[in-house]
């Protein structure tokens, strides 16, 4: 699956493992090693499939959540407080708008096309700017000059001193994505007068511990906003395995609204 996320069943356990039993329907969170036809996952990072939900598209939504819901826990995302996330229309942008929005927040989001901008208004955000324009001169008129209280980037280092102009006081950035470059220029006079945080995570680097920590509060917080509709999954487009290729290519293509899943 892309984003090595799989779907399958508990195998071989023997007795019950941490409320698994051999034979139940799960998801995972891997590190590598999606594309293939079997794969092994510590206990740990299994979630129970959610209710509802079919299957190929649950495959999607571990690493989008996980994603999501740790950096928002590291940062302490509240209600009340206005939230930017870069690439609404992406799967972690639908994820961050919803879930966001479902806490209380005011949301923003950056996009490429009207029609994107369009699709994440319906999905709650309030603020939708077109990245090709300036968009942090346009988000800050948005917001009353107030800005953002968090910034979720994907870009890295392009975006890294609009990001700081675009901060309220307090505000905090964290950067999981460097679409944009690992090198920039941070003005450390404009961070020290906002008296913002600038903070980068990685899941997939995590040790095994805390990522089972976190798929517990992706089974917390993420599977009951998907059962009762507040959190609608991104769209999924599927290609068999053998075109493994072809799926990369649509992925490259930036056409792409919402998932791509690899099937058997």
């Amino acid at each position: 699956i892309m984003g090595f996320e799989v779907v399958g069943t508990i195998a071989e356990l023997g007795p019950e493992v941490s409320g698994w039993q051999e034979g139940d329907e799960v998801v995972a969170l891997l590190a590598g090693g999606g594309y293939a036809e079997y794969a092994l996952a510590p206990a740990g990072q299994l979630l129970h499939m959610p209710s509802g939900v079919d299957p190929v598209v649950a495959a999607t939504l571990v690493e989008v959540a996980a994603t999501v819901i740790s950096n928002m826990d590291h940062v302490g995302l509240a209600s009340g407080e206005t939230f930017l996330v870069h690439g609404g229309a992406g799967g972690v942008g639908q994820f961050a708008i919803q879930y966001a929005k479902g806490l209380g927040c005011t949301v923003a989001t950056t996009c490429g096309t009207e029609d994107k901008r369009a699709f994440c208004r319906d999905l709650g955000a309030d603020i939708a700017l077109d990245y090709h324009q300036d968009w942090a001169a346009e988000f800050k008129e948005a917001t009353g000059g107030h800005g953002a209280d968090v910034i979720l980037d994907v870009m890295g280092a392009a975006y890294l001193g609009h990001n700081v102009d675009s901060l309220a006081t307090g505000g905090r950035l964290v950067i999981i994505g460097m679409q944009g470059g690992t090198r920039g220029e941070l003005n450390i006079g404009k961070l020290l007068s906002k008296r913002g945080l600038v903070t980068a995570t990685s899941l997939r680097f995590r040790p095994a511990e805390e990522k089972a920590a976190i798929c517990r509060r992706v089974e917390e917080l993420a599977w009951p906003m998907y059962a009762d509709g507040r959190i609608t999954p991104a769209p999924v487009e599927t290609f068999e395995l053998p075109d493994a290729a072809a799926a990369h290519a649509r992925l490259e293509s930036g056409q792409v609204l919402g998932k791509i899943a690899l099937t058997l």
